[in-house]
């Protein structure tokens, strides 16, 4: 952990990134898992699917950079190797040959799980007086929840 002039002590510092580099493990694979989608969605709603995981991979691409940057910002080390991410992941990987109705469902739960993940790191930053952590947690728990309604919406 670097030395840094913050209130928060370098323990509080280190749950904290434990916290978030399960939101940057999840995101990442989530990103990898939409661009698949993006590849390989095929149906009467290619179009409109086709173009809703494209805005998903481009939004967590970006994400998984905020979340990682708040990391370093915090003083922490971030493991960028995808094979790290993979085990630190409860969201795995799919090999995106599915019919679009299933890929929509795996995505959902993804999103889903994420948008939990990061109310959680939103949690520990709060208790541990993070509040510059606990808001971009609960900015990015939103949007997670507002992709899985809408793809929610494609399966009724």
């Amino acid at each position: 952990m670097e030395q840094l002039n913050s209130s928060i002590s370098a323990d509080s510092r280190q749950v904290i990134a434990d916290a978030l580099y399960q939101g940057v493990s999840e995101t990442t694979i989530t990103t990898m898992l939409a661009q698949n989608f993006h590849w390989n969605v095929t149906g009467m709603a290619f179009g409109p699917l086709h173009s809703m995981f494209q805005e998903i991979y481009e939004d967590h691409f970006e994400a998984q950079d905020d979340l990682a940057e708040r990391m370093k910002a915090i003083g922490a080390y971030v493991d960028g190797n995808l094979s790290a991410m993979v085990k630190q992941s409860k969201i795995s990987e799919c090999d995106g040959q599915m019919s679009d109705q299933d890929m929509i469902k795996v995505m959902v739960q993804a999103q889903e799980a994420l948008a939990s993940t990061l109310a959680g790191a939103g949690d520990v930053a709060a208790n541990h007086g993070d509040k510059l952590t606990e808001d971009l947690c609960i900015e990015r728990g939103l949007k997670h929840e507002k992709f899985a309604w809408m793809l929610r919406a494609h399966l009724s």
